[in-house]
């Protein structure tokens, strides 16, 4: 009786011991299937969701267009003309004003060139020249022609004066007018930024030259 008593548990431990190795095999499957279709997921998610690494200059930015290549090449050598006028001033001028807004356009515009020759070379676009000692491209609003740049150059004193606040206002009418092209037409953010300051500091910068022609 004894032993036949300790044969039906011990039968019974051994099915209760097996039925456990199984539910415990069936939930190992389970949880393996469903973490790794869990990461999978993950990695499907991560995979959709995440955005395309941009390539080239725009990263972060937004794509450039034909009116942001239009508006570095034109203001380049624009820049480099105002930059060419304002360093006449340190030796030609008279006035201590003409003087301090010629230094701080050369202050602007030097860094805004090496700006706009960076995006040009990422965009994959030609840079144009240093030719002629900023006198290409005069066709160009605002332009100086090559015979007011000598006129400029040959002046001094009192008449330097006059003549740079006079042309100075062209030119920078004509930097505007471009900036405000860029501001309409162009995709690239940091091209727009920097035509939509163009407007700001330039706008301000003539209206202070008015200001000094009036006093001459």
């Amino acid at each position: 009786m004894y032993a036949k008593r300790s044969l039906i548990r011990r039968t019974t431990a051994l099915a209760a011991a097996a039925t456990a190795a199984l539910v415990l095999a069936a939930c190992g499957g389970k949880s393996d299937g469903a973490a790794s279709g869990h990461a999978g997921g993950h990695e499907a998610s991560a995979s959709a969701s995440a955005p395309a690494a941009p390539s080239g200059p725009a990263r972060g930015s937004g794509a450039n267009n034909a009116a942001d290549t239009a508006f570095a090449q034109g203001m380049i050598p624009h820049h480099r003309q105002a930059v060419e006028m304002a360093s006449l001033a340190a030796t030609r001028a008279e006035s201590a004003e003409v003087k301090a807004l010629a230094d701080e356009i050369k202050k602007a515009q030097d860094p805004e060139i090496t700006t706009l020759s960076g995006w040009l070379t990422s965009w994959g676009e030609q840079v144009p020249a240093a030719e002629g000692g900023g006198h290409s491209g005069h066709s160009m609003s605002g332009m100086m022609t090559g015979e007011e740049m000598d006129q400029l150059s040959k002046a001094s004193g009192k008449a330097f004066d006059t003549a740079f606040l006079q042309l100075m206002v062209k030119h920078h009418e004509g930097a505007v007018a471009m900036a405000k092209t860029e501001r309409t037409g162009g995709a690239y953010q940091p091209a727009k930024d920097m035509a939509a300051s163009i407007i700001g500091s330039q706008s301000a910068e003539i209206t202070r030259m008015n200001g000094l022609l009036g006093k001459n």
